[in-house]
């Protein structure tokens, strides 16, 4: 048998003991991915026969875009979201059906990683920056095609001053109370 790491075993004997569950599970993924394509292709040629959104993408405006993409939303999780969640489920209820010292023999999930990803929230907050702004000039009902590079560009920029601005407002107020508080830092 190979040399344990950190005191587990492992996914090895995992797959070896359980080699049925790990297939299904391995073909409920590759399902879901499969399923999620087909519901975007499907909704992509229902909205235009539909008439969500126009079927020349320079005729597309902002409107027409966050409609899409909340529909696109929606049937996703409709059909593909709740049914993978149920899958989970199951999945997990298998999982807390084996015996403790067999699921904890594997260390699979025993130790966490210190490392944290802090996810995308600055890129989503200037995305909404962005979209408030274009709302505010009143290029929301503009198609696409009569946008120049130029106005992308420096919408894109004024909405990442926005959200500077709003973020550094904060820390200048906390550093000019830091130093006026009297700490005095050793160099």
């Amino acid at each position: 048998m190979e040399a344990e790491v950190n005191g587990s075993r492992g996914w090895r004997p995992f797959i070896s003991d359980h080699r049925k569950m790990f297939v299904l599970f391995v073909a409920a993924a590759i399902i879901a991915v499969i399923g999620a394509i087909l519901v975007f292709l499907w909704f992509v040629g229902q909205a235009q026969i539909n008439g969500l959104v126009p079927s020349t993408l320079g005729e597309w405006t902002m409107g027409f875009a966050l409609t899409f993409l909340l529909n696109l939303l929606f049937w996703e999780v409709l059909l593909i979201g709740i049914p993978s969640l149920i899958v989970a489920v199951a999945i997990w209820l298998w999982w807390r059906r084996l015996p403790i010292e067999k699921r904890m023999g594997y260390g699979l999930f025993g130790r966490s990683s210190r490392s944290r990803d802090g996810g995308n929230a600055f890129s989503f907050l200037v995305s909404i920056a962005f979209l408030l702004k274009v709302y505010l000039d009143g290029n929301w009902d503009l198609p696409f095609a009569t946008w120049t590079l130029d106005y992308l560009v420096y919408s894109w920029i004024s909405a990442l001053a926005w959200v500077l601005i709003i973020f550094a407002i904060p820390v200048i107020i906390g550093l000019v109370w830091w130093i006026s508080s009297g700490r005095k830092r050793k160099w």
